[in-house]
């Protein structure tokens, strides 16, 4: 595949957080290749780094999986363009696209299939000659965490693991979310890729961190001199951390029950984010060093007993509602109806949680006593993602003596999704001969501030991992650290046996418990 910019990277997109890091010529190897994130997110991704000139100039791409109809390359190729028509942030341009699919190839095999492995790492070998590619390899396991043991199995008997990486050659392996369910089964998940795989070629992926936005914490909060010496719990009265989802379940039923809303968002995304924001500053911008500050925050996580369970977290469930203008169907429904055209049994009264609401507090000097409101759902008004920190109140003098009428705080907004940026609301002075107070928004938008699209998250974390950057993915720790949090959410609510949870009508923004979990605090949920 071709690239006009071999040697020093420009663009910002391939310098990883480490300046100077340049991805190296490898084969991406795609497990998982016919499922669902290849076609919407991977190929997508893979097209556009070519676009922009991005990708190692000797590169090929490799799916691995079952699922082919025909001739497997062809098939994948056709799969490929058909999802990079649909999804690309870029329009599809046939002669970048022929030069995409010539590096396009698929073995076609179960998971636990040992000749389809033989035949795997021939195809592989014949690539690097057709390629220039020196044996580099980046597995990406786009698969359940169930298949991930079996799959790391056969790649080391198969010897297509390096044991180390070096100068010139490595094996890198790329793991999806989510790793297991719960503590135990993480613990499980990363043993098994530590038995063919070193940390340091392990890439725990969470597409948040991928995000222009996420990233730019880091930058807004150490390299502006403004805000870092006020966000401690001498200025900040609360932050809130939303990640809302317009859809419902839709075709993901088969994964998402049993799974809900605490395992699928806020064990990754949403504290991930919380960590962005809430680390001290490292020393460096070494991988580790970044890490070891975001480790830090989940380990102050002040951890919660069965009472702070009841207290502080609320699950629910959407119901039947009306979503512009259309009438959707409850979350059991969709699930009765999926069951039933697989032709299985549907759980009865399924408990699985599509909203869920957390009060957290870290425990330590920087953030003692501010409490942080965590909230995720499903079949909400909008899609909106975003990180409200808001500031105390000015006292109740001067401009702010009447408490009757009291002054809107201010609040610095890191909006995530669907449009990315940052906003700070300030008070001012309304024109006129009466001092009266207004709140007005200072806003700056990626788009329009920068003239152009910003890159998907996908397609700089598959080019860090090219470049060996470990920045903006999870370490082992960091997993273990974030479920042993969540461990307690979790076992209360499978020892509480209720058969029915909270409810919220669809095209409404959550239940009621969760309105009266912040306003029980006296604040209140932000409108988005």
């Amino acid at each position: 595949m071709s690239s006009e910019k071999a040697g020093k990277i420009e663009n910002p997109l391939a310098s990883g957080v480490q300046q100077g890091l340049i991805p190296q010529p490898c084969i991406l190897v795609i497990f998982g290749a016919a499922g669902d994130l290849s076609w919407r997110k991977l190929m997508p991704a893979i097209y556009n780094l070519n676009m922009d000139g991005l990708l190692p100039s000797n590169f090929a791409l490799c799916g691995f999986g079952i699922g082919a109809q025909g001739d497997g390359d062809t098939w994948l190729r056709e799969r490929a363009k058909s999802g990079i028509e649909k999804f690309s942030r870029q329009p599809l341009v046939q002669s970048h696209y022929d030069d995409f699919e010539r590096c396009v190839f698929y073995i076609e095999g179960s998971f636990n299939d040992a000749q389809a492995y033989s035949r795997l790492k021939a195809k592989l070998e014949e690539l690097d000659q057709q390629f220039g590619i020196p044996g580099n390899r980046v597995f990406y396991f786009a698969v359940p965490p169930t298949v991930v043991e079996i799959c790391v199995s056969r790649l080391k008997s198969e010897g297509m693991v390096l044991e180390e990486e070096t100068a010139t050659r490595f094996t890198r392996v790329i793991v999806e979310k989510p790793i297991g369910r719960d503590l135990e089964s993480a613990k499980a998940v990363n043993a098994a890729v530590a038995t063919a795989f070193q940390e340091e070629q392990t890439y725990r992926i969470d597409h948040y961190l991928g995000k222009e936005t996420v990233q730019n914490m880091m930058v807004l909060r150490f390299a502006n001199s403004i805000f870092e010496p006020l966000l401690n719990g001498k200025y900040i009265d609360h932050v809130q951390i939303t990640v809302a989802e317009e859809e419902g379940v839709g075709t993901r039923v088969g994964y998402y029950e049993g799974v809900g809303a605490l395992r699928d968002m806020v064990q990754n995304h949403l504290l991930q984010v919380l960590c962005m924001i809430a680390m001290e500053p490292p020393y460096s911008l070494a991988p580790n060093v970044v890490r070891d500050s975001k480790t830090e925050v989940l380990h102050c996580l002040r951890p919660f007993t069965p009472g702070d369970v009841e207290r502080s977290v609320v699950r629910a469930q959407y119901i039947a509602g009306e979503v512009h203008g259309n009438v959707v169907p409850g979350y059991r429904r969709e699930v009765t109806d999926f069951f039933s055209k697989i032709g299985k049994t549907a759980p009865t009264d399924s408990t699985t949680e599509t909203f869920v609401a957390i009060r957290a507090y870290i425990d330590n000097w920087r953030w003692a006593g501010v409490p942080f409101y965590i909230r995720t759902g499903k079949r909400l008004p909008k899609r909106a993602s975003e990180v409200a920190i808001q500031f105390k109140d000015v006292p109740q003098i001067l401009f702010n003596a009447n408490p009757d009428v009291p002054l809107d705080p201010n609040v610095l907004t890191v909006n995530i999704q669907p449009e990315e940026g940052l906003a700070l609301r300030i008070g001012a002075k309304l024109p006129g001969p009466k001092v009266r107070i207004y709140p007005v928004k200072m806003d700056f938008n990626y788009q329009t501030g920068f003239g152009k699209d910003n890159p998907e998250a996908y397609e700089r974390l598959i080019l860090d991992v090219m470049a060996g950057d470990a920045t903006l993915f999870m370490r082992r720790d960091q997993v273990e650290a974030a479920w042993r949090y969540l461990m307690p959410v979790l076992d209360a609510w499978e020892n509480s046996r209720v058969r029915y949870l909270p409810e919220y009508r669809s095209g409404t923004w959550g239940p009621l418990e969760a309105d009266r979990l912040i306003e029980a605090d006296g604040r209140r949920w932000r409108l988005l």
